[in-house]
């Protein structure tokens, strides 16, 4: 039996190293936040050198960026694992929805991705990977549901970004008696083409 080459092993203990430092990294910035979280803080987490970290990313910011998307890749899989099966794409929205606010009852979460994320790689960075997971979904949720017939014709893009905006304030929202999410329901209720028909 032939040993697997030296190059093959090197580069799964490389990404090995890489997905603890993300891993580490990710407990540190939730719990204490970007700007409390120092890299000796990081690799001492991640038992690893410091060298290992600057192997594979440039700094610390570097290492956030794949922190949060990482996170969003998460909530994204979660987001289609609720909602993939449904026959209804209002009701995809709506399940797809309910997986998004409950991924993000993590805290540590919320303040990687809705606090953070925002103040350290800009709004501008934070649309740019949403849009390669969870966004993505969205609009093609959307779009489905437009084809369909099932909400009015409007542009699938924009009204996604919009609804977007509305689930990261109701995650953030204190909401203890659902009014923001009984109002967010209600908006996408206000989309459709045939209100009185039963979800």
């Amino acid at each position: 039996m032939r040993e697997p080459k030296l190059e093959s092993k090197n580069a799964v203990r490389s990404e090995r190293t890489r997905v603890v430092l993300i891993a580490a990294a990710r407990d540190l910035f939730a719990t204490g936040g970007y700007a409390a979280t120092s890299t000796p803080d990081i690799v001492r987490q991640a038992n690893v050198s410091r060298g290992a970290l600057y192997h594979h990313f440039a700094n610390k910011l570097g290492l956030f960026r794949a922190v949060v998307d990482a996170e969003q890749a998460t909530v994204a899989w979660e987001i289609d694992a609720a909602s993939g099966h449904a026959d209804d794409p209002i009701a995809a929205i709506r399940l797809g929805g309910e997986a998004f606010l409950e991924a993000m009852h993590d805290p540590g979460r919320r303040r990687i991705l809705l606090i953070d994320g925002p103040a350290v790689l800009g709004t501008a960075t934070m649309r740019e990977i949403d849009a390669r997971h969870a966004g993505h979904t969205l609009v093609e949720g959307v779009q489905t549901a437009i084809d369909a017939g099932r909400i009015r014709p409007l542009p699938a893009v924009g009204l996604a970004a919009l609804l977007n905006a509305a689930f990261d304030r109701v995650a953030e929202a204190e909401d203890e008696q659902g009014e923001y999410r009984l109002a967010l329901w209600g908006l996408i209720d206000g989309l459709r083409t045939d209100p009185d028909r039963v979800l």
